[in-house]
Protein backbone atom coordinates (compact mmCIF):
# COMPACT_ATOMS: atom_id res chain seq x y z
CA UNK A 1 0.00 0.00 0.00
CA UNK A 2 1.33 3.41 -0.90
CA UNK A 3 2.15 5.58 2.09
CA UNK A 4 -0.08 8.61 2.63
CA UNK A 5 1.78 11.89 3.25
CA UNK A 6 1.05 14.00 6.32
CA UNK A 7 -0.63 16.65 4.17
CA UNK A 8 -2.74 13.97 2.55
CA UNK A 9 -3.65 12.42 5.87
CA UNK A 10 -4.55 15.84 7.27
CA UNK A 11 -6.72 16.53 4.24
CA UNK A 12 -8.56 13.28 4.83
CA UNK A 13 -8.89 14.13 8.52
CA UNK A 14 -10.17 17.58 7.68
CA UNK A 15 -12.76 16.19 5.32
CA UNK A 16 -13.81 13.47 7.72
CA UNK A 17 -13.73 15.40 10.98
CA UNK A 18 -14.00 19.14 10.34
CA UNK A 19 -16.46 20.48 12.85
CA UNK A 20 -16.32 17.25 14.87
CA UNK A 21 -15.80 18.61 18.35
CA UNK A 22 -16.94 15.55 20.25
CA UNK A 23 -15.41 15.06 23.69
CA UNK A 24 -13.03 12.09 23.81
CA UNK A 25 -13.53 9.11 26.13
CA UNK A 26 -12.01 10.05 29.48
CA UNK A 27 -9.73 7.75 31.45
CA UNK A 28 -10.96 6.54 34.82
CA UNK A 29 -10.37 9.20 37.45
CA UNK A 30 -10.98 12.29 35.32
CA UNK A 31 -14.27 14.06 35.82
CA UNK A 32 -16.42 14.56 32.70
CA UNK A 33 -17.72 17.77 34.26
CA UNK A 34 -14.19 19.06 34.79
CA UNK A 35 -13.35 18.30 31.16
CA UNK A 36 -16.53 20.00 29.97
CA UNK A 37 -15.71 23.14 31.94
CA UNK A 38 -12.08 23.14 30.83
CA UNK A 39 -12.62 22.32 27.18
CA UNK A 40 -16.08 23.57 26.17
CA UNK A 41 -15.18 23.04 22.51
CA UNK A 42 -12.88 20.03 22.09
CA UNK A 43 -10.34 20.26 19.26
CA UNK A 44 -11.10 18.49 16.02
CA UNK A 45 -9.00 15.52 14.86
CA UNK A 46 -7.59 17.71 12.09
CA UNK A 47 -6.39 20.32 14.61
CA UNK A 48 -4.93 17.60 16.79
CA UNK A 49 -3.12 15.91 13.89
CA UNK A 50 -1.51 19.18 12.85
CA UNK A 51 -0.58 19.98 16.44
CA UNK A 52 0.99 16.56 16.98
CA UNK A 53 3.06 17.00 13.84
CA UNK A 54 4.34 20.37 15.07
CA UNK A 55 4.91 19.06 18.62
CA UNK A 56 7.31 16.44 17.27
CA UNK A 57 8.96 18.57 14.59
CA UNK A 58 12.53 19.69 15.31
CA UNK A 59 12.32 22.15 12.43
CA UNK A 60 10.57 24.54 14.81
CA UNK A 61 13.96 25.14 16.46
CA UNK A 62 16.72 27.38 15.12
CA UNK A 63 19.09 24.52 14.23
CA UNK A 64 16.50 21.78 13.64
CA UNK A 65 17.69 19.88 16.71
CA UNK A 66 14.95 20.37 19.32
CA UNK A 67 11.19 19.85 19.29
CA UNK A 68 8.57 20.14 22.03
CA UNK A 69 8.86 16.35 22.38
CA UNK A 70 12.57 16.65 23.20
CA UNK A 71 11.66 17.83 26.70
CA UNK A 72 8.19 16.26 26.75
CA UNK A 73 8.87 12.76 25.46
CA UNK A 74 5.71 10.63 25.09
CA UNK A 75 7.75 7.54 26.05
CA UNK A 76 8.69 9.21 29.34
CA UNK A 77 5.19 10.29 30.32
CA UNK A 78 5.74 13.58 28.46
CA UNK A 79 8.70 14.59 30.69
CA UNK A 80 12.38 13.99 29.87
CA UNK A 81 13.95 12.33 32.91
CA UNK A 82 16.55 15.11 33.19
CA UNK A 83 17.11 17.48 36.08
CA UNK A 84 16.85 20.54 33.83
CA UNK A 85 15.72 20.93 30.26
CA UNK A 86 18.38 20.79 27.54
CA UNK A 87 17.88 22.93 24.44
CA UNK A 88 19.73 23.75 21.27
CA UNK A 89 23.54 23.44 21.30
CA UNK A 90 23.13 21.37 24.49
CA UNK A 91 22.41 24.47 26.52
CA UNK A 92 20.96 23.64 29.94
CA UNK A 93 18.16 25.72 31.44
CA UNK A 94 17.37 26.39 35.08
CA UNK A 95 14.07 24.52 35.31
CA UNK A 96 12.86 20.93 35.21
CA UNK A 97 10.49 19.93 32.38
CA UNK A 98 7.03 19.22 33.79
CA UNK A 99 4.81 16.63 32.15
CA UNK A 100 2.30 17.74 29.53
CA UNK A 101 -0.18 15.10 30.73
CA UNK A 102 -3.33 16.77 32.12
CA UNK A 103 -1.73 20.21 31.59
CA UNK A 104 -5.00 21.29 29.98
CA UNK A 105 -6.58 21.34 33.46
CA UNK A 106 -3.98 23.68 34.97
CA UNK A 107 -5.01 27.25 35.70
CA UNK A 108 -1.51 28.47 34.81
CA UNK A 109 1.44 26.98 32.94
CA UNK A 110 5.14 26.71 33.85
CA UNK A 111 6.52 26.34 37.39
CA UNK A 112 5.95 30.05 38.04
CA UNK A 113 2.61 30.33 36.24
CA UNK A 114 3.90 32.90 33.76
CA UNK A 115 1.57 31.64 31.01
CA UNK A 116 -2.18 31.54 31.45
CA UNK A 117 -3.05 29.19 28.60
CA UNK A 118 -1.56 26.29 26.67
CA UNK A 119 -1.36 28.59 23.65
CA UNK A 120 0.73 31.15 25.54
CA UNK A 121 2.90 28.37 26.93
CA UNK A 122 3.54 26.89 23.48
CA UNK A 123 4.92 30.16 22.12
CA UNK A 124 7.65 30.86 24.69
CA UNK A 125 10.00 27.83 24.38
CA UNK A 126 10.20 28.27 20.60
CA UNK A 127 11.59 31.78 21.09
CA UNK A 128 13.76 31.16 24.14
CA UNK A 129 17.47 31.36 23.16
CA UNK A 130 18.48 28.25 25.08
CA UNK A 131 15.44 26.10 24.32
CA UNK A 132 14.49 26.23 20.63
CA UNK A 133 16.24 29.49 19.82
CA UNK A 134 14.09 31.01 17.08
CA UNK A 135 14.73 34.78 16.92
CA UNK A 136 11.15 36.04 16.55
CA UNK A 137 7.55 34.99 15.86
CA UNK A 138 7.96 36.33 12.33
CA UNK A 139 10.99 34.06 11.75
CA UNK A 140 9.00 31.03 12.97
CA UNK A 141 6.13 31.84 10.61
CA UNK A 142 8.51 32.33 7.68
CA UNK A 143 10.18 28.98 8.36
CA UNK A 144 6.93 27.05 8.79
CA UNK A 145 5.33 28.75 5.80
CA UNK A 146 8.24 27.59 3.62
CA UNK A 147 7.48 23.94 4.43
CA UNK A 148 4.89 23.00 1.79
CA UNK A 149 3.06 20.45 3.92
CA UNK A 150 2.48 23.01 6.69
CA UNK A 151 1.59 25.82 4.32
CA UNK A 152 -1.08 23.63 2.75
CA UNK A 153 -2.28 22.24 6.05
CA UNK A 154 -2.81 25.63 7.72
CA UNK A 155 -4.66 26.96 4.67
CA UNK A 156 -6.81 23.85 4.69
CA UNK A 157 -7.54 24.16 8.39
CA UNK A 158 -7.95 27.90 8.88
CA UNK A 159 -8.52 29.23 5.38
CA UNK A 160 -5.49 31.56 5.58
CA UNK A 161 -1.73 31.67 5.66
CA UNK A 162 -0.11 30.44 8.86
CA UNK A 163 0.34 32.83 11.78
CA UNK A 164 2.27 32.40 15.03
CA UNK A 165 -1.03 32.26 16.92
CA UNK A 166 -2.17 29.45 14.59
CA UNK A 167 1.00 27.44 15.30
CA UNK A 168 0.51 27.81 19.06
CA UNK A 169 -3.18 26.95 18.76
CA UNK A 170 -2.43 23.74 16.88
CA UNK A 171 0.16 22.62 19.45
CA UNK A 172 -2.27 23.46 22.26
CA UNK A 173 -5.01 21.46 20.53
CA UNK A 174 -2.76 18.39 20.57
CA UNK A 175 -1.82 18.96 24.21
CA UNK A 176 -5.50 19.13 25.14
CA UNK A 177 -5.78 15.47 24.17
CA UNK A 178 -3.07 14.37 26.61
CA UNK A 179 -5.29 13.06 29.38
CA UNK A 180 -4.09 10.71 32.08
CA UNK A 181 -5.96 8.62 34.65
CA UNK A 182 -6.44 4.85 34.90
CA UNK A 183 -4.10 4.47 37.84
CA UNK A 184 -4.39 1.94 40.67
CA UNK A 185 -5.56 4.86 42.79
CA UNK A 186 -8.49 5.44 40.43
CA UNK A 187 -9.60 1.83 40.61
CA UNK A 188 -9.25 1.89 44.41
CA UNK A 189 -11.33 5.06 44.62
CA UNK A 190 -13.92 3.48 42.32
CA UNK A 191 -14.41 0.67 44.82
CA UNK A 192 -11.85 -1.97 43.88
CA UNK A 193 -10.32 -2.64 47.30
CA UNK A 194 -7.83 -5.04 45.75
CA UNK A 195 -6.35 -2.36 43.50
CA UNK A 196 -4.09 -1.23 46.36
CA UNK A 197 -1.55 -3.33 48.21
CA UNK A 198 -1.52 -3.12 52.01
CA UNK A 199 1.50 -0.81 51.78
CA UNK A 200 -0.21 1.51 49.30
CA UNK A 201 -3.27 1.69 51.61
CA UNK A 202 -1.03 2.67 54.52
CA UNK A 203 0.60 5.25 52.27
CA UNK A 204 -2.80 6.70 51.31
CA UNK A 205 -3.70 7.03 55.01
CA UNK A 206 -0.38 8.73 55.77
CA UNK A 207 -0.81 10.99 52.73
CA UNK A 208 -4.04 12.32 54.22
CA UNK A 209 -2.86 12.23 57.82
CA UNK A 210 0.55 12.39 59.42
CA UNK A 211 2.31 13.18 56.13
CA UNK A 212 0.07 16.24 55.58
CA UNK A 213 0.59 15.83 51.83
CA UNK A 214 -3.04 16.57 51.10
CA UNK A 215 -2.64 20.13 52.37
CA UNK A 216 -1.40 21.01 48.87
CA UNK A 217 -1.81 17.75 46.95
CA UNK A 218 -5.39 16.74 47.77
CA UNK A 219 -6.75 14.26 45.26
CA UNK A 220 -10.32 13.08 44.89
CA UNK A 221 -13.08 12.61 42.35
CA UNK A 222 -13.67 16.32 41.75
CA UNK A 223 -10.03 17.38 42.12
CA UNK A 224 -8.11 14.66 40.30
CA UNK A 225 -4.78 16.43 39.76
CA UNK A 226 -3.35 16.16 43.29
CA UNK A 227 -2.45 19.86 43.14
CA UNK A 228 -3.97 22.95 44.73
CA UNK A 229 -2.57 24.91 41.74
CA UNK A 230 -1.15 27.48 44.15
CA UNK A 231 2.43 28.66 44.66
CA UNK A 232 4.49 27.79 47.72
CA UNK A 233 7.99 28.39 49.03
CA UNK A 234 8.96 24.97 50.36
CA UNK A 235 12.63 25.82 50.74
CA UNK A 236 14.03 24.10 47.65
CA UNK A 237 15.61 27.22 46.17
CA UNK A 238 16.97 28.11 49.62
CA UNK A 239 19.56 25.39 49.08
CA UNK A 240 21.57 27.85 47.05
CA UNK A 241 20.23 31.41 47.20
CA UNK A 242 20.02 34.44 49.47
CA UNK A 243 16.43 35.37 48.65
CA UNK A 244 16.54 38.83 50.21
CA UNK A 245 19.57 39.92 48.21
CA UNK A 246 18.31 38.24 45.05
CA UNK A 247 14.86 39.84 45.25
CA UNK A 248 16.42 43.24 45.84
CA UNK A 249 18.42 42.83 42.64
CA UNK A 250 15.48 41.44 40.67
CA UNK A 251 13.05 44.24 41.52
CA UNK A 252 15.35 46.60 39.61
CA UNK A 253 15.51 44.29 36.61
CA UNK A 254 12.04 42.81 36.10
CA UNK A 255 9.75 44.78 33.84
CA UNK A 256 6.09 44.33 34.75
CA UNK A 257 4.07 42.33 32.26
CA UNK A 258 6.97 41.44 29.96
CA UNK A 259 6.41 37.71 29.36
CA UNK A 260 9.46 37.20 27.19
CA UNK A 261 11.81 38.87 29.68
CA UNK A 262 10.40 36.78 32.52
CA UNK A 263 10.87 33.66 30.39
CA UNK A 264 14.55 34.46 29.86
CA UNK A 265 15.16 35.35 33.51
CA UNK A 266 13.46 32.12 34.56
CA UNK A 267 15.50 29.86 32.31
CA UNK A 268 18.84 31.60 31.93
CA UNK A 269 19.71 33.47 35.13
CA UNK A 270 20.15 33.15 38.88
CA UNK A 271 16.82 34.95 39.24
CA UNK A 272 15.12 31.69 38.28
CA UNK A 273 15.12 30.73 41.96
CA UNK A 274 12.76 33.59 42.78
CA UNK A 275 9.93 31.65 41.12
CA UNK A 276 6.51 33.28 41.15
CA UNK A 277 8.04 36.57 42.32
CA UNK A 278 9.31 37.17 38.76
CA UNK A 279 5.69 37.23 37.59
CA UNK A 280 3.97 39.11 40.42
CA UNK A 281 6.87 41.07 42.01
CA UNK A 282 5.15 40.45 45.35
CA UNK A 283 7.45 39.76 48.27
CA UNK A 284 5.37 36.86 49.56
CA UNK A 285 5.90 35.05 46.24
CA UNK A 286 9.70 34.95 46.62
CA UNK A 287 10.95 31.42 46.08
CA UNK A 288 7.41 30.12 45.43
CA UNK A 289 6.69 27.56 42.73
CA UNK A 290 3.49 25.91 41.59
CA UNK A 291 2.34 22.74 43.31
CA UNK A 292 2.89 20.08 40.63
CA UNK A 293 0.41 17.35 39.86
CA UNK A 294 1.25 14.03 41.48
CA UNK A 295 -0.30 11.93 38.74
CA UNK A 296 2.50 9.86 37.18
CA UNK A 297 4.91 11.40 39.69
CA UNK A 298 6.81 8.13 40.03
CA UNK A 299 7.83 8.21 36.36
CA UNK A 300 8.37 11.96 35.85
CA UNK A 301 11.38 12.65 38.09
CA UNK A 302 13.80 14.20 38.95
CA UNK A 303 11.72 16.37 41.23
CA UNK A 304 11.09 20.01 42.12
CA UNK A 305 11.39 23.07 39.88
CA UNK A 306 15.13 22.59 39.46
CA UNK A 307 15.18 18.80 39.36
CA UNK A 308 17.44 18.83 42.42
CA UNK A 309 15.81 15.84 44.15
CA UNK A 310 16.56 12.53 42.47
CA UNK A 311 14.02 10.17 44.03
CA UNK A 312 10.71 10.28 45.84
CA UNK A 313 12.61 9.17 48.95
CA UNK A 314 14.62 12.41 48.63
CA UNK A 315 11.36 14.35 48.29
CA UNK A 316 9.98 12.79 51.46
CA UNK A 317 13.24 13.47 53.32
CA UNK A 318 12.98 17.15 52.36
CA UNK A 319 9.43 17.42 53.70
CA UNK A 320 10.13 15.21 56.72
CA UNK A 321 12.66 17.69 58.12
CA UNK A 322 10.37 20.66 57.37
CA UNK A 323 12.17 21.94 54.27
CA UNK A 324 15.03 24.43 54.32
CA UNK A 325 14.44 27.45 56.61
CA UNK A 326 14.30 30.82 54.86
CA UNK A 327 12.45 34.09 55.48
CA UNK A 328 9.73 33.21 52.98
CA UNK A 329 9.14 29.55 53.85
CA UNK A 330 5.48 28.55 53.51
CA UNK A 331 3.75 28.46 56.88
CA UNK A 332 2.56 24.94 56.22
CA UNK A 333 6.07 23.55 56.25
CA UNK A 334 6.91 21.71 59.48
CA UNK A 335 8.78 18.61 60.43
CA UNK A 336 6.69 15.48 59.98
CA UNK A 337 8.38 12.91 62.18
CA UNK A 338 7.88 10.13 59.65
CA UNK A 339 9.65 6.84 60.28
CA UNK A 340 11.49 4.95 57.54
CA UNK A 341 8.65 2.41 57.07
CA UNK A 342 6.18 5.31 56.81
CA UNK A 343 8.32 6.98 54.13
CA UNK A 344 8.39 3.68 52.24
CA UNK A 345 4.58 3.52 52.46
CA UNK A 346 4.17 7.05 51.12
CA UNK A 347 6.52 6.41 48.21
CA UNK A 348 4.61 3.22 47.37
CA UNK A 349 1.35 5.19 47.35
CA UNK A 350 2.76 7.84 45.03
CA UNK A 351 3.87 5.19 42.56
CA UNK A 352 0.26 3.93 42.62
CA UNK A 353 -0.71 7.21 40.92
CA UNK A 354 0.94 5.98 37.70
CA UNK A 355 -1.33 5.46 34.71
CA UNK A 356 -1.58 1.92 33.37
CA UNK A 357 -0.12 3.36 30.14
CA UNK A 358 3.26 3.56 31.88
CA UNK A 359 3.29 0.32 33.86
CA UNK A 360 6.60 -0.85 32.39
CA UNK A 361 8.21 2.53 33.03
CA UNK A 362 6.83 2.54 36.58
CA UNK A 363 8.34 -0.86 37.34
CA UNK A 364 11.72 0.23 35.96
CA UNK A 365 11.71 3.59 37.73
CA UNK A 366 10.60 2.15 41.08
CA UNK A 367 13.48 -0.34 40.96
CA UNK A 368 15.92 2.43 40.03
CA UNK A 369 14.81 4.75 42.80
CA UNK A 370 14.71 1.96 45.37
CA UNK A 371 18.31 1.16 44.38
CA UNK A 372 19.25 4.69 45.49
CA UNK A 373 17.36 4.42 48.77
CA UNK A 374 20.51 4.30 50.85
CA UNK A 375 21.96 7.40 49.19
CA UNK A 376 19.84 10.09 50.81
CA UNK A 377 21.45 13.55 50.78
CA UNK A 378 18.30 15.19 52.13
CA UNK A 379 17.77 12.78 55.02
CA UNK A 380 18.09 14.42 58.43
CA UNK A 381 16.47 12.10 60.93
CA UNK A 382 17.27 14.23 63.96
CA UNK A 383 15.55 17.26 62.40
CA UNK A 384 12.61 15.11 61.30
CA UNK A 385 12.18 13.72 64.81
CA UNK A 386 12.57 17.09 66.53
CA UNK A 387 15.91 16.31 68.16
CA UNK A 388 17.50 19.44 66.72
CA UNK A 389 16.49 22.73 65.16
CA UNK A 390 13.70 25.02 66.22
CA UNK A 391 11.54 25.41 63.11
CA UNK A 392 8.32 23.60 62.41
CA UNK A 393 8.17 21.65 65.65
CA UNK A 394 5.06 19.57 66.04
CA UNK A 395 2.33 20.40 68.49
CA UNK A 396 0.93 17.64 70.70
CA UNK A 397 -1.78 15.59 69.08
CA UNK A 398 -5.00 17.57 69.54
CA UNK A 399 -7.81 16.09 71.61
CA UNK A 400 -10.53 16.64 69.04
CA UNK A 401 -14.05 16.71 70.40
CA UNK A 402 -17.30 17.09 68.61
CA UNK A 403 -17.58 20.87 67.96
CA UNK A 404 -21.32 20.65 68.55
CA UNK A 405 -20.66 19.52 72.11
CA UNK A 406 -18.18 22.31 72.78
CA UNK A 407 -19.88 25.22 71.05
CA UNK A 408 -18.30 28.05 69.11
CA UNK A 409 -17.07 29.97 72.16
CA UNK A 410 -16.52 27.14 74.59
CA UNK A 411 -18.47 24.53 76.55
CA UNK A 412 -22.21 24.66 76.17
CA UNK A 413 -23.89 25.93 79.32
CA UNK A 414 -27.47 25.07 80.00
CA UNK A 415 -29.71 28.09 80.02
CA UNK A 416 -30.97 29.16 83.41
CA UNK A 417 -34.65 28.56 84.01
Amino acid sequence: MKAISFAGALTLATVAFAGDNAAPPLPLGLSPKLYELTVPKPPTPAQVALGEKLFNDKRLSADDSVSCATCHDPAKAFADGKAQAVGIKNQVGQRNSPTVLNALFLATQFWDGRAGTLEDQAKLPILNPIEMGMPSPEAVVTKVKAIPEYSAAFKQLNGRDVTYDDIAAAIAAFERTKLSGNARFDRFLAGDSKAFSAQEKRGWALFNGKGRCNSCHAGNAVSPLFSDQKFHNIGIAAHKQDFVQLASEAIRVVRAGDEQQIDRLALETKFSELGRFLVTRKENDIGSFKTPTLRNIGVTGPYMHDGSLTTLWDVMDHYNKGGIPNPYLDGGMQRLGLTEPEIDDLVAFMFALTSDDFQALEKKEFARQRGLKNKRPERDTDAAMGKKGNLGDLAPNPDIKNPADVGLYGPVVKAEK
